[in-house]
């Protein structure tokens, strides 16, 4: 959500944007809410002009009634005047309804027009666009063929999805045995590696009010995303950045306190309408799953370097797991609204013989903030828009994936990466139990 000052201001720059982000039917939206603006400003003018108007003849017509009560004469301008207030007074209430129904539609066209991107985002329409930065670790395919995830997962007797289908539908699981307990060991791991790079461990309310909601995300993902309680106004949330970030609604946070370095886990719950939809057979993209998130609210002038700290973290972990990753920069057309810069980070898959996103970091810029009203109070006394950004830390079972593939033994053991050992009662060693 951008400044209307800047949009007054800068109106070519903000249409410039919007076609680097090839969203060309949103240009209208410039001049018109311009056009609204300016409106607003008119009404809001004329009201104060007949706020002042009004304090003057009431003055007025005060005076006058007291000098009636010697000369009659006065009386009939005193009640000229009392008509006037009155006219005005009906004026005046039209204004201020109509500079709140202007203020609402002004509102409607700026949470839908796009955040400025970074100068150094890549230009592109889609995720096609999206371009590779640098690689971490040696994608390597081992001389066995890799089994799909959910093969190797019912090979130790660790996955249930028949039963979640009648119990639930499409898009759940049951996680049994090792598998259930890697899942928990990669959560636990990833709690305690954020801890020990300074960031304040939470779980958070795992539903949120619907100004939270629009706070946070744009409708087109909220649509595509939000799971709504029937009868409330509570969604449950898809991922722990939305009741994070919502924490500091309508807050003025001193700069002492600042930056506020979080991770917090949670469930998630996601409809995943779209082309990508809900996989039928494997656990890459569900309805439900669990994670641990990284947030960040902090100063604007130091929102970049903890962009780059933030999926830095991530490369850290997911090598720590013997996985090998890649930096993917996301491109104009693939950022999502709110956002000023994205990166994926992408974890090799034996299997495909191709990298998959498991975890995505981004920058929001005072996207989030000006929507929630998450405001600094600097050393001046004066406050001013923090920035805000989140990363995802693990996000199992996706995770899994990853880890199963890549610590795959040619008998259908897995490995256990040496830094999960100690969540998993010292195993070095899944074995199957079938073959």
């Amino acid at each position: 959500m951008l400044d209307i000052k800047f949009i007054r201001e800068n109106p070519e720059v903000v249409k410039e944007n919007i076609r680097k982000k090839f969203q060309e039917e949103k240009l209208p939206l410039v001049d018109q809410v311009l056009e609204l603006d300016s409106q607003n400003r008119q009404t809001i003018q004329e009201a104060q002009d007949l706020r002042t108007q009004r304090n003057t003849l009431s003055k007025q017509v005060g005076m006058l009634m007291g000098q009636a009560k010697k000369d009659p004469s006065k009386l009939a301008e005193a009640e000229a005047l009392k008509a006037k207030v009155t006219a005005d007074a009906q004026r005046l209430a039209e204004l201020e309804a109509q500079e709140t129904a202007l203020a609402e539609e002004i509102r409607k066209i700026m949470l839908v027009i796009p955040q400025i991107i970074d100068p150094s985002v890549p230009i592109g329409p889609d995720d096609s666009a999206n371009v590779e930065v640098q690689r971490f670790g040696e994608p390597l395919a081992p001389d066995f063929e890799v089994p799909y995830h959910t093969d190797i997962m019912e090979s130790f007797d660790g996955i249930d999805m028949d039963a979640a289908g009648r119990v639930s539908g499409s898009g759940f699981y049951y996680l049994l045995g090792d598998i259930a307990r890697l899942h928990e060991a990669v959560l636990a791991y990833g709690r305690d590696f954020m801890i020990d790079k300074g960031f304040t461990y939470c779980i958070p309310p795992f539903m949120i009010h619907g100004n939270v909601v629009e706070g946070v995300m744009s409708q087109t993902d909220m649509d595509g995303m939000m799971y709504k309680i029937e009868g409330e106004d509570l969604y449950l949330i898809g991922t722990s950045e939305h009741s994070m970030i919502g924490r500091f609604i309508d807050q003025i946070i001193p700069e002492e306190k600042i930056p506020q370095t979080l991770t917090s886990y949670s469930p998630c719950f996601r409809k995943e309408k779209g082309s990508h939809g809900i996989e039928e057979r494997g656990v890459y993209r569900i309805h439900q799953f669990e994670k641990q998130e990284m947030i960040v609210v902090c100063r604007p002038e130091e929102s970049m370097d903890w962009y780059e700290k933030l999926w830095r973290y991530s490369v850290e972990l997911f090598r720590n797991f013997d996985i090998p990753v890649r930096q993917l920069e996301c491109c104009s057309g693939d950022l999502a609204d709110l956002k000023v810069k994205s990166c994926d980070i992408e974890a090799w898959s034996p299997r495909q013989k191709k990298y998959f996103e498991v975890c995505s970091c981004s920058n929001l810029g005072d996207a989030q903030a000006r929507r929630l009203k998450i405001r600094i109070r600097g050393e001046d006394g004066k406050n001013y828009l923090a920035h805000t950004l989140n990363n995802t830390c693990v996000a199992p079972p996706r995770m899994l994936i990853a880890l199963l593939e890549n610590n795959l033994q040619a008998d259908g053991s897995v490995k256990v990466p040496k830094v999960l050992q100690p969540y998993m009662g010292g195993k070095a060693l899944l074995v199957p139990k079938t073959k």
